[in-house]
C-alpha cells in the first residue's frame, strides 16, 4: 500500500554491460537498506488502521472499511522528522485524500448505485485517469512524500466501485475520523521530552521553473500510464476473465517513482516478483478464511511490516502489501481464489505498460537534452 522509493542504486555508473546486468541479479531482492526509524512509522500506521477497523467491527459497519483504510493512509505521510513539519505534511496529504474520497463516493453513487451505465467501466477508468494526473501534479506542488498519485488512484477507483452504497455522510465521517487519528498518532512522540522536536517549520526554497516543468511532465506520465493500463485491462477483461481493472492502473504508475530510468525498471521488477511472492501468502489466507477480527489483526501486522520494508527494499514490501491490499479490499466478504488470478494478471499488464512509459520518458528526455546541446553549440 505504499509508493515510497526503494533504496537508491549505486551512484557510480556501470562501466560495462556486465555491471548493468549485475544490478538485476536476484541478490538485490535480498539487500536491505539500514533501518531508519521505519519501525516508528510502521507502528503508527498499524495502529492507525487497526483501531478504526476494530471499531467498525464492534458497531457492525464493516462495509465502511475502505473509508477507514484510505483515511488511515495519512499515516504513511508521517516520515518527517520535525513534529510541526510532520503535522503540516499530513494535513496537506489528508486534505488531498479527503477530496479524492469525496469525489470517489460521488462518482460511485452516479456510476454504480445511481444511473446504470453500460459503459460504467470506461467511465471509471476515465475518471480514475484524470485523478491520476491531477493528484500527481497537486502532490508535486505540495511536496508530498511519498510522491505521486498511487494512493489516490487506488482510493478513488476502489471506493467508486464499491458494490454497495454505505452512505455519503457515514463514509466521509469514517474517513475523516481515521485521518484525525493518523494526525494524533503522528504527534504522540511529543509526549516524551527526549523525542520532542522544536515546534517550528523548516523553510523550503521556492520550486524552480525547471522543477515545476518536471512536476507537470510527471503528471502527464501518470495520466498516460494509468489511462492506457486501465483501457488495456478493460479490453482484456472479457477474454481473460478479470474483474478489477483498476489494479492494472495502480501497478502502471509504480515504475514512475524513481531516481533514474534504471531505478524505475528495478522497481517494476520488484513489483512483479514481490506481488508473486505476496500472492502465495494471500493464498494461505484464502484457505484459512479468517473471521473479520482476525483479518483486521492480519491487516495491522502486514501494514507494520510493509512500512518496515518499503523504503529499504520494495520487493520485501510487496510481499506484505499484496495481501494487505487484497484482505483490506474484501473485508467482510468471502475471500475467493479469483482475486489471486486478477491481481497477478493485472499487475503484469500494468507494470509492462508502466515500463514502456518510463522508456518513452527516457527517450524523450535524451532527445530534449540532445536538442538543447546542439542549440548551445550552434
Amino acid at each position: 500500500m505504499n509508493a515510497a522509493s526503494v533504496p537508491a542504486p549505486s551512484p557510480q555508473p556501470p562501466t560495462s554491460g556486465t555491471a548493468t546486468a549485475d544490478r538485476f541479479r536476484l541478490r538485490h531482492l535480498f539487500t536491505l537498506a539500514p533501518l531508519n526509524g521505519d519501525h516508528h512509522v510502521g507502528l503508527r500506521t498499524a495502529i492507525g488502521v487497526l483501531l478504526p477497523l476494530l471499531t467498525l467491527i464492534a458497531v457492525q459497519r464493516i462495509e465502511l472499511a475502505p473509508y477507514a483504510v484510505f483515511g488511515a493512509f495519512v499515516g504513511v505521510y508521517s516520515r518527517v522528522p520535525g513534529h510541526l513539519d510532520r503535522l503540516l505534511m499530513q494535513i496537506k496529504a489528508g486534505a488531498l485524500m479527503w477530496l479524492v474520497v469525496l469525489l470517489a463516493t460521488l462518482a460511485g453513487n452516479f456510476l454504480v448505485h445511481g444511473v446504470t451505465l453500460p459503459t460504467g467501466g470506461w467511465w471509471l477508468v476515465g475518471l480514475t485517469t484524470l485523478v491520476a494526473g491531477a493528484a500527481s501534479v497537486v502532490a508535486g506542488f505540495l511536496r508530498l512524500r511519498p510522491a505521486g498519485s498511487l494512493f489516490h488512484i487506488f482510493a478513488f477507483a476502489a471506493i467508486a466501485s464499491l458494490p454497495a452504497d454505505p452512505g455519503l455522510s457515514d463514509g466521509m465521517f469514517t474517513a475523516s475520523s481515521a485521518m484525525i487519528l493518523a494526525l494524533v498518532l503522528g504527534q504522540l512522540g511529543r509526549i516524551a521530552p527526549l523525542n520532542r522536536t522544536p515546534w517550528q517549520v523548516t523553510p523550503l526554497p521556492m520550486i524552480p521553473p525547471s522543477a515545476q516543468g518536471a512536476i507537470w511532465r510527471e503528471g502527464l506520465a501518470y495520466l498516460v500510464a494509468a489511462g492506457v493500463a486501465g483501457s488495456a485491462a478493460i479490453l482484456l477483461s472479457g477474454p481473460l476473465g478479470m474483474g478489477h481493472t483498476y489494479w492494472a492502473m495502480v501497478a502502471a504508475v509504480v515504475p514512475l517513482v524513481g531516481r533514474s530510468t534504471q531505478h524505475r525498471i528495478i522497481r517494476a521488477v520488484h513489483r512483479v516478483l514481490g506481488t508473486g511472492a505476496g500472492l502465495i501468502l494471500m493464498a494461505l489466507i484464502v484457505l484459512l478464511q479468517p473471521q473479520p477480527w482476525l483479518a483486521v489483526l492480519a491487516i495491522g501486522l502486514m501494514q507494520f511490516l510493509a512500512e518496515i520494508f518499503v523504503t529499504r527494499n520494495y520487493f520485501w514490501a510487496m510481499l506484505f502489501v499484496t495481501p494487505l491490499a487484497l484482505v483490506g479490499g474484501t473485508l467482510g466478504r468471502p475471500l475467493t481464489p479469483d482475486i489471486l488470478y486478477d491481481r497477478a494478471l493485472e499487475t503484469l499488464i500494468g507494470v509492462v505498460i508502466g515500463v514502456i512509459v518510463v522508456l518513452l520518458m527516457d527517450r524523450f528526455s535524451r532527445a530534449s537534452s540532445h536538442t538543447v546541446h546542439v542549440m548551445k553549440l550552434s
